[in-house]
């Protein structure tokens, strides 16, 4: 029951220390706190919270201060207490000298701070001919102050002296211009690295879309700016920005809070807000939510939000309760490093033991044991530091005792040469001066200030919790390091140290998955957007990328919405495919028979069946095959540079020497059973066999060479939606036409030829085989033509390839099966004596042919009286021994009386005519 009193006891007395009870009214003039010394260090500290607003008079005078500071008061006894410990120090005691203080109370106002810079600014003098009747001893550096709009007023004003000036906890980033601050030092890192260590936070966790509520004036400007840019570099959308008047009291302020709390309402899917604000603007802010939430009849949970809380608040006691943070949501504060509190809390101890007999000096420390004394509770000066224990920032208290060391070690720097304890021989533009150019230790670290007057340890990270039913504001889970732009997790090494925060989302829209892209409408913010597909043949492969990448598309695709490429499918006559095969199939047979083929005619070489097949003439239309289904397998297979060359070239040339033979064949054929004396006379003189064929592929070698030169074949890759098709394009169709209508020519020329000597004997008569032969040929190709410029695709090489082995095997089966089968079943009629009957049947037939006709001439005589022979030129018929021997070139003779012509001309045609 006793502690429950004691509870209640601290709480009232807490709430009349806010609310400003025992408010005292004190001359500026007359500091609050004093102690002599060698060397005086000047102090600046909120002691209380505000003044009163006196209108009644225009004449210039002190304003009464309210509202005791508890934590003010903490860290004006942390200075003192570090000056007594350097005063024992042997850096002092060596030098024989000692650190006195006054301090001042700047009363949270820049009217009351003014005053009080006058006051050190007169104290300055000291020593010099400008100083006054009741100089004291100079002040060569002064601590403060607790806000940025203070000390940039104050900083003005010292820099005109030069006077050293180190802040334990001003932040603005204006401060650190030195151009316009020369004087000014702090022991704090600005709030460029506070922003930038929030915004790094909010990118970590993936947040984009988030609000800010500042404090008026140049520290809550000064971060807003700050965090602006940050925010910007990190790809975060600032949603709102609200102002909250810094000395708006009474309807103004309410106002003011109202329309914050509406705008925080308004962007429920800002669900993180950053906060440089007071504590005090805190309070006001969340009860001012808590009303708006329960006149709509919401219910609390509406109002949760996760706060990230500057330095100025992120330890403040007034907003310590815990209903307070269980409506709010969840706070993540800022603030500087600790260091060891040992020190002041021994200080804290003795304090608490000698009680009020230590208050002599101390105005301030006095006014708060009077608060704390008014119903003659026995033990207040306990209750006094229980108090104070539970104001202490432990991060301000180290940036005080750091302005403190920094000071004594300079001035110890400056005093080792010189004697200090007159008053004037140290100057405090000579203190600036060691400040800025030497290392200091405290704790066992040394430190320096920056080209900028700061010392930057960077910021320690806590997340409020609730622990034993009170709210732990220095729950530290990381600390944030400003030259590498990190955080150091300190529980239990686990670098996700937000786990609380992983629920949270606070973005404009729902992030794009991998394969869409943000498109963002004109006007909005970068943050609002659409998630849109990426088209065909793009991909994204991250969660909300600005933009789709481009596959390459020579070897990738990708369908609509894709988040990665998929390569190609080459396509070409493959040689897997079931089709190739069976092609290559019939390529091979085709080179296997036509081999045999060629065995075989050059075993039987002597046998009138392969003479009269045109003995090494047929050799060479064997081998030039051969080489026309190589080129055939030429089409299978992906497309090479030489393949595409050659494969057309070899066909064109193979075949065309193939067509010059056989139309020397069929030359030679006609030639020799031509009755027509002239025209056999005339072909006799132009017929040499070799020299025709030479003739021949020749100008299709011509056309080939041409053709390579002047735009010949090559590889051509033809990209379509999920495949790319490879293939041989021809260079120039025109020399490609060019080569195969010249083939054509020379077939239709064999075609004309075998077609006039189709009646010839049927051993020596080749001419229905290369008649049909040649018939396939152009049959085969004419229908060639429309499908290879109607085909796409990887068949197109399977066409081509078809129409070949389809010309090679009519030339293997028509031109030489026949003989083949006569060779190898038909041994009988390839002997001479079976090919001399059938040229004496022909004979006869042509003599009986020839007969018919004299006599019809005969007739024709007799009527118009032309005599003629008395009888019939069968009668003088003698019919040749079939049994006798004849020589190869003398043919059997054939008696004929009454036209000596006939026999003539037979015999010339025997003659022409060899096996």
């Amino acid at each position: 029951m006793a502690q429950v009193l004691s509870g209640m006891y601290l709480f009232v007395i807490l709430c009349c220390i806010i609310l400003g009870k025992g408010a005292s009214e004190y001359d500026m003039k007359a500091p609050g706190v004093t102690a002599r010394g060698h060397v005086i260090i000047g102090g600046m500290f909120p002691i209380h919270r505000g003044v009163e607003k006196n209108q009644s008079s225009f004449e210039p005078q002190p304003r009464t201060c309210f509202g005791l500071s508890v934590r003010a008061v903490a860290l004006l006894l942390a200075m003192i207490n570090t000056i007594d410990v350097m005063n024992e120090s042997p850096l002092l005691m060596d030098l024989n000298i000692t650190l006195g203080y006054r301090i001042q109370d700047s009363c949270s106002d820049v009217s009351t701070g003014l005053r009080s810079t006058a006051d050190f600014l007169e104290q300055a003098k000291c020593g010099t001919e400008h100083a006054s009747s009741t100089c004291d001893q100079p002040v060569v550096a002064i601590l403060g102050s607790a806000f940025s709009e203070m000390s940039i007023v104050v900083a003005r004003q010292l820099a005109i002296d030069m006077i050293p000036q180190i802040s334990y906890s001003s932040t603005a980033v204006l401060l650190s211009d030195k151009l316009r601050f020369p004087s000014f030092l702090r022991t704090v890192p600005n709030d460029e690295y506070q922003t930038a260590a929030m915004a790094k936070l909010i990118d970590l966790h993936g947040w984009n879309w988030v609000g800010m509520v500042i404090s008026d004036g140049d520290y809550g400007r000064s971060a807003l700016e700050q965090f602006a840019a940050q925010a910007a570099e990190n790809g975060i959308c600032i949603a709102f920005r609200s102002i909250i008047p810094h000395t708006a009291t009474g309807e103004m302020l309410r106002t003011a809070l109202r329309q914050t709390v509406q705008t925080i309402f308004q962007n429920p899917k800002a669900q993180v807000i950053v906060s440089f604000t007071k504590g005090v603007h805190m309070k006001d802010l969340y009860e001012e939510m808590r009303n708006e939430t329960l006149r709509k009849g919401k219910t609390i949970g509406n109002m949760k939000r996760v706060w990230l809380a500057s330095d100025s608040w992120s330890t403040t006691a007034s907003m310590q309760d815990v209903q307070i943070l269980k409506d709010m949501g969840q706070v993540v504060g800022f603030n500087f490093k600790t260091g060891n509190m040992s020190s002041f809390n021994k200080y804290l101890d003795r304090l608490e033991a000698t009680g009020y007999n230590d208050t002599w000096n101390n105005t301030f420390l006095e006014e708060l044991f009077t608060l704390m004394n008014d119903s003659d509770v026995s033990g207040v000066a306990s209750e006094v530091v229980k108090v104070i224990r539970k104001s202490i920032n432990p991060a301000t208290i180290l940036s005080v005792e750091l302005a403190v060391a920094a000071t004594a070690q300079a001035i110890a720097t400056l005093c080792r040469s010189r004697d200090c304890t007159t008053p004037g021989n140290l100057q405090p533009w000579e203190v600036l001066e060691a400040l800025r150019m030497h290392e200091f230790d405290s704790n066992g670290e040394t430190h320096v200030f920056d080209n900028q007057g700061d010392i930057n340890q960077g910021y320690d990270v806590a997340l409020w919790k609730v622990r034993d039913g009170k709210i732990d504001v220095h729950d530290i889970v990381a600390e944030y390091n400003p030259q590498s732009n990190t955080f150091t997790p300190t529980k239990n090494n686990n670098t996700d140290f937000f786990k609380d925060l992983e629920r949270v989302i606070s973005k404009c829209s729902n992030s794009c998955m991998p394969g869409e892209l943000k498109k963002t409408s004109e006007g909005q913010h970068t943050c609002c957007y659409d998630c849109i597909n990426c088209t065909e043949n793009y991909y994204s492969n991250d969660t909300d990328m600005d933009q789709c990448l481009s596959c390459d598309k020579d070897t990738e695709w990708s369908p609509l919405g894709s988040s990665i490429c998929l390569p190609r499918t080459p396509l070409y006559f493959s040689w897997h495919s079931p089709l190739a095969i069976a092609l290559l199939v019939f390529s091979a047979l085709g080179i296997l028979l036509v081999l045999m083929v060629s065995a075989l005619f050059i075993h039987k070489r002597d046998t009138p069946v392969v003479r009269a097949a045109g003995g090494p003439l047929s050799q060479v239309i064997l081998y030039s095959l051969v080489v026309s289904f190589i080129s055939a397998v030429l089409f299978v297979g992906e497309p090479g540079f030489l393949q595409c060359k050659a494969r057309q070239i070899l066909f064109g040339i193979s075949f065309t020497v193939c067509v010059s033979c056989i139309l020397v064949k069929s030359l030679k054929i006609l030639l020799a059973f031509q009755l027509n004396i002239e025209m056999q006379g005339v072909l006799s003189k132009v017929y040499q066999s070799y020299l025709i064929v030479v003739a021949c592929v020749a100008v299709q070698v011509v056309i080939c060479i041409c053709w390579l030169v002047l735009k010949s074949p090559y590889k051509q890759i033809i990209l379509q939606p999920k495949t790319m098709l490879k293939n041989c394009h021809e260079g120039s169709n025109l020399a490609f036409g060019v080569m195969l209508g010249y083939i054509a020519l020379l077939a239709f020329v064999c075609f004309v030829c075998a077609f006039v000597g189709r009646k010839l004997p049927e051993r020596y008569n080749e001419a229905k085989f290369i008649t049909f032969s040649m018939l396939i040929y152009l049959i085969s190709w004419v229908i060639f033509v429309p499908i290879y410029i109607t085909t796409t695709g990887e068949y197109l090489a399977a066409v081509e390839m078809v129409v070949i082995l389809i010309s090679n095997y009519g030339i293997i089966g028509c031109h030489f099966f026949p003989k083949c089968y006569i060779i190898l079943f038909r041994k009988a009629q390839n002997t001479s004596s079976a090919f001399r009957e059938k040229l004496y049947q022909y004979n006869v037939k042509c003599t009986d042919s020839f007969s018919s006709s004299v006599s019809e001439k005969q007739h024709s005589y007799q009527q118009n009286d032309i005599h003629s022979p008395s009888s019939s030129p069968q009668n003088d018929y003698v019919k040749p021994d079939v049994g006798k021997n004849y020589r190869d070139r003398d043919s059997f003779k054939i008696s004929y009386r009454g036209n000596r012509k006939l026999i003539d001309q037979i015999s010339s045609h025997k003659r022409s005519l060899s096996y």
